[in-house]
Order: C-alpha cells, then sequence, then structure tokens
C-alpha cells in the first residue's frame, strides 16, 4: 500500500488530478509518441488513438486505481487491473517498458497542472504509479509463466487453413500451425491478437476471441470489417484498419502473426446457472464458451440472450441455435432490430434486448459482450433485478472506457 504521507497527499489531491486526468492523457500519448513513434507505428492502435479511446481509457484506469488505493475499504485496487494486464500480455508488454510510460505521464502531469505539481504531489503520484505499476508486471509475469512462454515471447507465424463467410461483413479464419504440431491451450472466452504489416509499414496488433479450437493444431477467430461512419459529433470514424486488411488480404495458405491466447471472460468450474448475453460481433467469446460446455456434456442451466440488426447480419446465427440445442438445460433468446417478415415468438423477437421478458435465474453467473451502451442498458437491468454486480462479468472490444464505473 501507499505510505501514510503519500495516502493522505493523494487523498487531498484526487478531485484535482481526477478532474484533469482527461486533459493529461492526451498530453502524455503526444510526448511519448514524439519521443518513440514505433510504440504508435507498431504497438498501439492507431484508431483507438484518433478518437482518443485509449486516452480516455487510460484516463479512467488510473483514476480509478488510485481512488481504490486510498479508499478506507472496498474494491482491492489490483482488481481492477486484471482485464488490463490480459491485454498488454497479449501485446507481449514487458517491465522495461513501464518506466518509458512513466516518463512520459508524469511530464504530462507537470505540463498540465504547472506549479500545482509540488514536491509532494510528484512524490505521491509516482507512488501510486509505480504502485500499479508493480502490481501489473507481477500478473502479467504470471501469465507468462502459465502460457509457458518468456516474459512479452507470446508471438508465433502461424497459416490460413480456412476461410469462412459468416454475414456479409464478417469472416471467420481458421489457422493453425505449419507442420500441424499443437498450439498452446486456450481457456473459452479467450482472445488471441493478430499483428498485420499494413500498406505503410506499420505492424498494427487487434484482439479477437478466439471461437473454436477443438483441433489441437487449429484456432478459429471471427472478424466483422469495421467501415468508416460517422460519430454523434459529426467526425468521421475511419474504417478498421486491421479488420479490413484481414477480410481483403488474408486467404487461404497466407501466414500470419498470432499470441498465445489470453483474456480473464473465462468460464469458472461452477454448477451455477449460466446467463451469456451478447449483441452483433459480441457473440464471439460466448460462441468459444457454447463450444466448450457442449464439448464437456455440461448439465449447468445456461440461458443465452443475443441481439442483432437482423438474421442476416447475425454471424454465426445457426451455430448458436445448433450449440444451445446440443445441450439438455440451454435456452436460447433473441431480438432482431429488423426482423424482416420472420413471426416473432417467446423466443424470437422484433427491437432490443428486454430483460423484463426473460427470468433470470436464481445465483446466476452473467456473461456480458457486445458494445458499451449495449452492456450499460444489460447491465443496469440485471442490477436492477438483483443480480450481484460481482456476478456480472464482461469483455469489451477495444479500451476498456467501462473500467472505472463497471
Amino acid at each position: 500500500m501507499l505510505s501514510t504521507k503519500s495516502a493522505a497527499v493523494v487523498k487531498a489531491t484526487l478531485p484535482v488530478i481526477g478532474a484533469a486526468i482527461g486533459d493529461i492523457t492526451p498530453v502524455f500519448y503526444r510526448r511519448m509518441f514524439a519521443a518513440h513513434p514505433e510504440l504508435e507505428r507498431d504497438l498501439f492502435n492507431r484508431g483507438n488513438q484518433a478518437q482518443g479511446d485509449q486516452q480516455s481509457a487510460l484516463a479512467g484506469a488510473i483514476a480509478a486505481y488510485a481512488t481504490l488505493l486510498v479508499a478506507e475499504d472496498g474494491r482491492d485496487p489490483v482488481d481492477v487491473l486484471a482485464r488490463i494486464a490480459h491485454k498488454h500480455a497479449s501485446l507481449g508488454i514487458t517491465e522495461d517498458q513501464y518506466p518509458i510510460v512513466h516518463e512520459h505521464l508524469f511530464a504530462a502531469i507537470v505540463e498540465v497542472l504547472g506549479d500545482a505539481v509540488t514536491p509532494d504531489v510528484a512524490s505521491a503520484w509516482d507512488e501510486v504509479y509505480w504502485h500499479m505499476a508493480g502490481a501489473l508486471v507481477t500478473i502479467e509475469k504470471r501469465l507468462y509463466a502459465d502460457a509457458g512462454v518468456a516474459d512479452g515471447d507470446v508471438w508465433r507465424t502461424l497459416v490460413l487453413r480456412r476461410r469462412v463467410q459468416e454475414s456479409p461483413d464478417t469472416v471467420s479464419f481458421v489457422l493453425g500451425t505449419a507442420d500441424g504440431s499443437a498450439l498452446p491451450r486456450a481457456s473459452a472466452g479467450q482472445y488471441v491478437s493478430i499483428q498485420v504489416t499494413l500498406p505503410d509499414g506499420a505492424h498494427q496488433i487487434r484482439q479477437y476471441s478466439l471461437t473454436r479450437w477443438s483441433e489441437p493444431s487449429e484456432w478459429s477467430i471471427s472478424v466483422k470489417a469495421v467501415p468508416a461512419s460517422r460519430a454523434d459529433d459529426g467526425t468521421t470514424v475511419p474504417a478498421g484498419e486491421v479488420s479490413n486488411f484481414l477480410h481483403h488480404n488474408l486467404f487461404e495458405g497466407d501466414e500470419i502473426r498470432v499470441s498465445a491466447p489470453f483474456g480473464d471472460l473465462v468460464i469458472e468450474d461452477s454448477s451455477r446457472p449460466l446467463v451469456l448475453i451478447s449483441a452483433g460481433i459480441g457473440a464471439t467469446p460466448i460462441i468459444g464458451i457454447l463450444h466448450y460446455l457442449a464439448g464437456v456434456g455440461s448439465a449447468r442451466e445456461v440461458l443465452v440472450l443475443h441481439a442483432d440488426r437482423s438474421p442476416a447480419r447475425h454471424a454465426h446465427r445457426q451455430e448458436l441455435k445448433e450449440l444451445v440445442a446440443a445441450m439438455p438445460s440451454a435456452s436460447l433468446h433473441r431480438w432482431y432490430e429488423d426482423l424482416g417478415v420472420r413471426p416473432t415468438r417467446d423466443v424470437l423477437r422484433a427491437g432490443r434486448v428486454d430483460l423484463g421478458t426473460v427470468e433470470i435465474p436464481i445465483d446466476a453467473q452473467v456473461y456480458l459482450c457486445g458494445p458499451l451502451p449495449f452492456m450499460e442498458s444489460v447491465r443496469t437491468s440485471l442490477i436492477e433485478q438483483n443480480v450481484p454486480e460481482a456476478d456480472i462479468r464482461y469483455e469489451v472490444f477495444g479500451p476498456d472506457k467501462w473500467l472505472a464505473s463497471a
């Protein structure tokens, strides 16, 4: 924990630092990328940087961690780091990179807050940073050890064996070893990182959930091509660099760089009921979880809820139905914004997910994945139905801007 002096300073200055952290993080990234352009080119998601999502996520993580660190009771601050550590491990982050972040983050704090950063304030927040960094390094070292690799050595070259069109904008890629050797074991709900070399030479990385790993030498992922769009404020959101590159350029026999599996949205060994809720491409970790449950002959009660734009846009639609039908105690409910001419029935409805129309099992563990507004709405509904927050697990595709409130 923090020293008594530093804890008092952090608690006193948290409102000021917390209010300014959203201004500090963009300055931090600007300074760090100016000094280390290779990090923006080859490690960080350029799309998230352009939209400000990564800055928001970092601000939320720092504020949440510092708040919990000085709280007199409540959650262990390390609890908020698991998802970040898994993401870092999937990128191959190593301990020697943390001093780089420290240098430019604290330069940004001084640039934004100026004379308000007294020696005592600087020392206290320095202690917060190294406490957080040390906790992350500890978790990441354990993840590397569990994966059986040296720190940061997570990458291997795989070959595309098959590609399958799952919907108009989603393709499944079946990846395997060139020699048929076994891949590392994955857990249901985990993801792998994919690294591609773009036309400008940048090595960009994205994470994709594993949907299947039935063969020891194969992993399957599904990638939705993200088109350019317009944000609520009228600005243009660029098309997904990596997703569109994969759609247009990855074909049978091609090689691709893939990380070991990571991710903390994993199924616990329990007999408690499961509720699996997804929207759109958020179905992918749910598909992976269902393959696992069906494969082990699970007798758990499983309630699956999915929302999508239309049946035609629903990737893995038939696979989802078949997996649920294969389990004796599983049921499926679907909602489509555009149901077309198909008749509605109890398990197939037009519109958006309405948890008031289904009965959430008592003592259920809930796994949630989809766009942030969808997850926020569903999470609120679950809590209103007396589902404990600790029993609601989620996966975010992209920076976890929800971290501070979830």
